[in-house]
């Protein structure tokens, strides 16, 4: 299985097309932000000190979740081209048990979501840094790459279990096109949760990857909020909280990081236990 994971790597990052396709999302939300986005929250939050960079804290968390999710469905190509190619016979054929070659894919695509995942932060980091932010602490880059690592496991899963019902290389380049698209609104990144209606809400709270970003947020922008927001009514840090989706309200509950954290742990127990039935019934 390393020697099958090995291969798949090494043809993911030598075709640089998907290397840069897998990151097209996280391109275009930065792209976005720096050009016009940022500029219009942090007017709308002119009279909280700091806003700026805590803004450039919570797109470089967004941007952490989105990574982890496209760039592990870029990897999954690979095993799409395989199989329009013909080429999982070989593989059948071979010495390779089938859970060998289902786990290939799965591990390559997860080290894959993780390289990414840590160039995205290196870049974010710069970015923030050249803005006049201020660079993490290491306490808070431990739990960001803990972060990234389940965020890694639980959109491997559910992409391991969404790229099984694909049979063609035109139906994948089209799904990934349309998730790459929508990824940025189910993570309320394009728009704050709270200008969303109330029915596209309840879908953001609900989406798992959205409970990644939320975690991304409350590490990264935990001291940024804490200095913005001090002399202030707590009830303010509250409202931004949930306005800016770095928690989330169902009713008069408000979720907390284990809340998030178990969220993801049974996401990624269901779909991989989803992925696993799959393939026992035939070869994914």
């Amino acid at each position: 299985m390393i020697g099958f994971t090995k291969r798949n790597l090494k043809i993911f990052f030598r075709d640089r097309s998907s290397v840069f396709f897998s990151l097209l999302a996280v391109f275009i939300i930065l792209g976005l932000y720096v050009l016009f986005l940022g500029d219009v929250w942090t007017s709308n939050l002119k009279d909280v000190p700091g806003a700026r960079e805590m803004m450039d804290n919570w797109i470089i968390a967004g941007m952490l979740a989105v990574t982890t999710f496209t760039t592990s469905m870029g990897a999954f190509g690979i095993m799409i081209n395989d199989k329009t190619q013909k080429i999982t016979k070989d593989f059948y054929s071979s010495p390779l048990s089938r859970n060998s070659i289902a786990g290939g894919y799965v591990l390559s695509a997860f080290i894959i979501a993780l390289i990414m995942s840590v160039v995205t932060l290196v870049l974010g980091e710069i970015y923030i840094i050249a803005n006049g932010g201020t660079i993490m602490s290491l306490p808070v880059l431990l739990k960001v790459l803990v972060l990234i690592v389940l965020s890694a496991f639980v959109n491997t899963a559910i992409i391991f279990f969404i790229v099984s019902f694909f049979k063609s290389q035109n139906a994948f380049a089209t799904a990934s096109t349309i998730i790459g698209t929508l990824i940025g609104f189910l993570t309320g990144i394009y728009l704050p949760i709270s200008m969303l209606p109330e029915g596209v809400q309840w879908i953001i709270k609900l989406f798992p990857v959205s409970h990644a970003a939320a975690l991304f947020r409350q590490v990264m922008m935990e001291a940024p909020i804490a200095s913005s927001f001090e002399g202030m009514p707590s009830e303010n840090a509250a409202e931004f909280k949930d306005m800016m989706g770095v928690t989330f309200n169902f009713g008069d509950y408000t979720t907390t990081a284990t809340t998030s954290t178990l969220v993801l742990i049974v996401t990624a127990v269901v779909f991989y236990g989803l992925s696993v039935y799959r393939a026992s019934l035939k070869k994914v």
